[in-house]
This record gives structure tokens, sequence and C-alpha cells, in this order.
């Protein structure tokens, strides 16, 4: 089975992120959850994005690099919003990434490199008309169009957080598609 480490949201590591690595780990895949924000978490985009800027996002991809150290190579990367920016990088910067899931945003390629690393898979989920992920588009798109090992797929409607059962902007039937398409994701990445 596949090895995750998944990064939470701008809302913290919540109840629905916690069920979203379990429904991963039932397959039985190994999951691992680091709370970047020591167990708070925030009740919406705007409260978390403000202790991010107080905090120093710095202080977050610290925290983020030192799970991945701990862990070693062999991952899939993956990312929720706040935590893509973590996982795209360490998935282009890292030797040894197995694969890259980037769930609600996208991050140029040129941010962390030149190109997309050649052999590391990737897959990018987004609402059409959410408003933050609207603005990550072009770098999806870009990213999707420079390897044949990227996928982008497209949900209609304007919810962000839209796989987390625990916000109001849970939508239970994209949610269950993105799974079935992460889920495929990852048992590709198999090692044989």
């Amino acid at each position: 089975m596949a090895e995750v480490l998944l990064y939470h949201h701008i809302q913290g590591l919540t109840d629905g992120v916690r069920a979203f690595a379990d429904e991963l780990r039932r397959d039985g895949h190994t999951v691992h959850t680091p709370d970047l924000f020591g167990g708070r978490t925030f009740g919406s985009i705007d409260e978390g994005s403000a202790f991010v800027r107080e905090t120093g996002f710095d202080v977050f991809w610290e925290l983020g690099s030192a799970a991945a150290d701990e862990l070693g190579e062999g991952l899939v990367y993956a990312g929720l919003s706040f935590g893509v920016m973590i996982a795209q990088g360490l998935a282009q910067t890292r030797p040894g990434a197995r694969g890259a899931l980037l769930l609600y945003s996208c991050i140029p390629v040129s941010e962390f490199g030149e190109a997309w690393p050649e052999g590391v898979p990737v897959q990018i989920h987004g609402k059409e008309g959410d408003e933050f992920f609207d603005e990550d588009l072009p770098a999806a798109r870009e990213l999707v169009a420079s390897t044949s090992d990227a996928e982008l797929f497209l949900y209609p409607g304007d919810q962000h957080l839209f796989a987390d059962s625990s916000l109001d902007a849970y939508d239970p039937e994209a949610s269950a598609l993105l799974m079935e398409r992460v889920r495929a994701f990852l048992a590709a990445q198999v090692p044989a």
C-alpha cells in the first residue's frame, strides 16, 4: 500500500480531514497527518488565514518539512488547500517522491523548480466556481500540460473545502467522486 503524508487545510486538522485520512487508512494505506497548527482549528478560512499571517508561513514550511524528514523517501505528498504549498514543494524538490495529490489548490511549478519532476504522478482537484481555486486554475492547467503524469479534475460548484465532512462546504457527491479518483491514484502508486 502507499504511504501518504497529508497536510491539512487553513482551518486546521479538522474532524473532516481526519475522516478523509481514515478512509484511506481503511483501504490499507499508511496516512500521516501532521498537525501544523498545534491542535488549533478555525471556524472560517479568514480566521485560519489570519493565524498563518500572524505566525508566518515559514514556520509551517519548517514543520511540514520536518514531518517529511522523519519519514524519508517513497511518500505520496498530499495537501488540502493551504497544505498544497508544502505538499507540492516537497513533491517537486525531494528525491524519491512517489506522487502528489493537490486538493483545492495548485502553485505554479516555477515556485519550486524549472519543471515538474519526471516520474512523479500528480492529481489536482478543485471546483469550477471556487474563488480560491479559480486563482490557481492557470497554474494547474500549466502543470498538466507540462507532463503526461498529471491529471486535473474539475467539479461543479463553488465550495472550496468540499471534501471536508465537518464543514458547511462539504459536498457529499463531489467528495465521493474525488475519493474514488484518489483511491485509483494511490492504488497505482503501490510499489510492485
